[in-house]
């Protein structure tokens, strides 16, 4: 236990370490470069990559806006319960939410969107089998990709337009009260 706690601490003054040195070397501080480099060094807390063979956070591009089309995934993850992994490209990190059904394709279906930790963009591409012992273990599958346009995003509604296989269109997260503060309605416009 101790260790762990140690291995931990270590892991914090190590990213915060490469996020002060890489400040100092350019003469700026980015307040988003350092909240990239916490949420990454929470998916990082909760896995064993070597293991696990999940892409590691790999922390590039930091303070660089991108002219790309931005990343849309979901994954299907057969974890201890079945459920859908919605990721968006914000900040150079996937925000993630957990769907525990199946994604709407058709407007009037909302889906329960439980907001989880960041993934690094590697995440992405990533399909496997996590091994049994680890965080999600379980089988992860691409189910539907390509890009999205953002439309509008506050605190607590985000409105986008996906570009990919399986869904097209407008689509809505709206923040809800519904048991804890990372709960989200996911649908179709």
């Amino acid at each position: 236990m101790f260790l762990t706690i140690l291995s931990s601490i270590k892991q914090k003054f190590f990213f915060l370490f490469l996020f002060f040195y890489f400040q100092r070397r350019r003469n700026i501080f980015n307040l988003q470069d350092f909240n990239l480099i916490m949420s990454l060094l929470q998916y990082k807390k909760k896995r064993n990559l070597k293991i696990s063979k999940e892409p590691s956070a790999k922390i590039k591009g930091l303070n660089s806006p991108s002219t790309k089309k931005l990343i849309y995934v979901i994954q299907e993850h057969h974890a201890s319960h079945l459920h859908w992994d919605l990721r968006l490209e914000f900040d150079n990190v996937l925000k993630s939410w957990a769907i525990p059904k199946i994604p709407p394709k058709e407007k009037n279906v909302k889906r329960l969107a439980i907001q989880v930790e960041d993934h690094p963009i590697e995440y992405a591409k990533f399909h496997g089998i996590i091994p049994e012992g680890n965080y999600g273990a379980g089988e992860v599958k691409i189910w539907d990709n390509g890009f999205y346009k953002l439309i509008e995003k506050n605190s607590k509604k985000i409105i986008f337009e996906i570009h990919g296989k399986k869904l097209k269109g407008k689509y809505c997260l709206i923040k809800t009260n519904y048991k804890n503060k990372k709960s989200w309605l996911f649908f179709k416009l």
